[in-house]
């Protein structure tokens, strides 16, 4: 698949959940991209799932020929009232479909979505130190790196750091 050739990205439907959580559940036992121990239930990501695609908390899937390939969110960021215009952002793409330009689409779009919505003002990403390929996607996209917070997480018998990033969405220097 070359990027673009016959993806689409569209709002995440109901339909797509199961696919949605393979993806996830798949890093959960695998990778370091979430620190989630526990691979996901269908009636827990289903919560999660009805979260988004209201207010400034969309949800969007990466789809060929039938296959979800990924999808990306913003979701909030932290439950006090304050933080209500900013979002935390998740990229996540199936291990088939890695490295053919289903990030960048995913990103472009969450993006765009984030600089459309008049309530968004910042949009944060903490990505796991080690995930190169996700640190160099924020990069590619203008976020600012603000900051390593050492050793908060265990996976896989070690402990991790994560980085922050973040981009504003209305114009302001980052």
């Amino acid at each position: 698949m070359n990027e673009g050739e016959n993806m689409i990205v569209r709002k995440a439907e109901l339909s797509d959940l199961q696919a949605l959580i393979d993806i996830y559940n798949y890093e959960v036992e695998n990778g370091i991209s979430t620190l989630d121990l526990h691979k996901k239930t269908y009636d827990e990501h289903k919560v999660w799932f009805d979260a988004h695609n209201k207010d400034n908390h969309p949800l969007i899937t990466a789809e060929e020929d039938g296959s979800i390939l990924g999808y990306a969110s913003l979701s909030p960021y932290r439950d006090k009232e304050a933080y209500e215009t900013t979002v935390e952002l998740s990229v996540y793409v199936s291990p088939n479909f890695r490295k053919m330009g289903v990030a960048t689409a995913l990103m472009k779009e969450i993006i765009n979505l984030a600089y459309l919505d008049e309530k968004t003002h910042t949009v944060v990403s903490v990505i796991t130190s080690g995930n190169d390929a996700s640190a160099a996607l924020h990069k590619k996209f203008g976020f600012t790196f603000c900051g390593t917070v050492k050793r908060v997480g265990k996976k896989f018998g070690r402990f991790l750091d994560i980085d922050n990033y973040y981009l504003f969405t209305d114009g302001e220097k980052q």
